[in-house]
C-alpha cells in the first residue's frame, strides 16, 4: 500500500489533496465505476466539469462511496458559456444539482477569455459570492497566464487558491508556476504525464511521448518504478497538484502510487531540462466561445 498522500494548504487555509483523478473525456457509461475504483484505491480529490458531461455520473460515485463526504474534495468548473454574474450563479446551481452535493470544495473558471475580461470577472465575481455563502469551500482559475492571473487579482477581493493549466515535462510553464507562486496561487497540473502534448494538434508527424523519455525512464529504473509515477512524483515534489486521467484501474492504483520513493535535486533537474515550451492544448489567449461554441445542458 502507498503511504498516505500529502496535502497542499491552500491560500484560505483549506487543506486539498497533492494528486486527484481527473475524468476528462471519462465517458459518462464508465465514470462512475472510475471514481469509484479511485476512491477505494485511495483518491480522495476527483476533479470534474461541467464541460465534461460526467457531472452527474461523479455525483453517483460520491453517493455509493464508503468514505464521507468530509474526506473527499471535489473540483467542477463554470464553463464558458455560462460567463457572467447571474448566469455563473444559474450554472453552479446546475452543477450542484448533477453532482447531488451541498457544497462544493472547488470552484473553478475554465478559462480566462480576455476578449470578453469583463465577462470572467463577473463569473469571478459570482464565485466570490459562492465562496462568502459557504457553498464552496475555495475558488479558483484554470488556464490563466501570467498577465490573465494579473489582470484579475487586480480586480478581485479573493486571490485564486489555485491555477490548473496544462504542465508536465515537455512543458512546465515556469513563468505561469513563479506568476502562481508570486500571488500565494497553488498549480495544478492538468495532462501531468503528457498524455496532451502526445496526441495534442501541434505536429502529428513529430509525436514525443514523455513516458517514452530516456531521461525519464533511466530515472524510474533507479527507482524501481514506472515512467509515470516518476513525472507524477516530480509533479508533487515540486509542491504542485496533478489530476492525471485514467479509466483502467491498475493504472490508476499505479498514479497514487508515489509517496514511498523521493527524487533527487539532480533528478528533478534533469526532468526539468525536458522543457520544450511548446504546448499541447489551446492557448488561453486565443480561447473563446467561437474556438469552442458549446453549451452546458441542464
Amino acid at each position: 500500500m502507498p503511504t498516505l498522500e500529502p496535502n497542499l494548504t491552500l491560500n484560505n487555509g483549506v487543506s486539498m489533496p497533492a494528486l486527484g483523478l481527473g475524468v476528462y473525456q471519462s465517458p459518462p457509461e464508465v465514470t462512475t465505476h472510475v471514481v469509484q475504483t479511485a476512491i477505494e484505491a485511495g483518491y480522495r480529490l476527483i476533479d470534474t466539469a461541467s464541460a465534461y458531461a460526467n457531472e452527474r455520473e461523479v455525483g453517483a460515485a460520491i453517493a455509493r462511496a464508503t468514505v464521507d463526504r468530509g474526506e473527499l474534495f471535489v473540483t467542477t468548473k463554470l464553463w464558458i458559456s455560462d460567463y457572467g454574474y447571474e448566469s455563473a450563479l444559474r450554472a453552479f446551481d446546475v452543477s450542484m444539482r448533477k453532482l447531488g452535493l451541498d457544497y462544493l470544495d472547488l470552484y473553478l473558471l475554465h478559462w480566462p477569455m480576455p476578449d470578453d475580461f469583463e465577462a470572467t470577472i463577473a463569473s469571478y465575481t459570482a464565485a466570490e459570492q459562492l465562496l462568502s455563502d459557504g457553498r464552496v469551500r475555495a475558488i479558483g482559475v484554470c488556464n490563466h497566464k501570467p498577465e490573465h492571473l494579473d489582470a484579475l487579482v487586480g480586480r478581485v477581493d479573493v486571490v485564486p487558491a489555485v491555477n490548473q493549466v496544462e504542465l508536465h515535462p515537455y512543458f512546465a510553464q515556469p513563468e505561469v508556476v513563479s506568476a502562481d507562486s508570486a500571488h500565494g496561487v497553488i498549480t495544478q497540473a492538468w495532462s501531468p504525464i503528457g498524455g496532451r502534448y502526445v496526441y495534442g494538434p501541434k505536429d502529428p508527424d513529430n509525436v514525443k511521448n514523455v513516458l517514452e523519455d530516456p531521461a525519464v525512464v533511466a530515472i524510474a529504473h533507479k527507482h524501481a518504478k514506472t515512467p509515470a509515477q516518476v513525472v507524477l512524483r516530480w509533479q508533487v515534489q515540486c509542491g504542485r497538484s496533478a489530476i492525471p486521467k485514467s479509466v483502467r484501474p491498475e493504472r490508476i492504483a499505479e498514479n497514487i502510487d508515489i509517496f514511498d520513493f523521493a527524487l533527487t535535486p539532480e533528478e528533478l533537474a534533469s526532468i526539468d531540462a525536458l522543457d520544450t515550451g511548446v504546448r499541447g492544448g489551446y492557448d488561453p489567449s486565443a480561447f473563446n466561445l467561437k474556438v469552442f461554441p458549446a453549451t452546458i445542458p441542464d
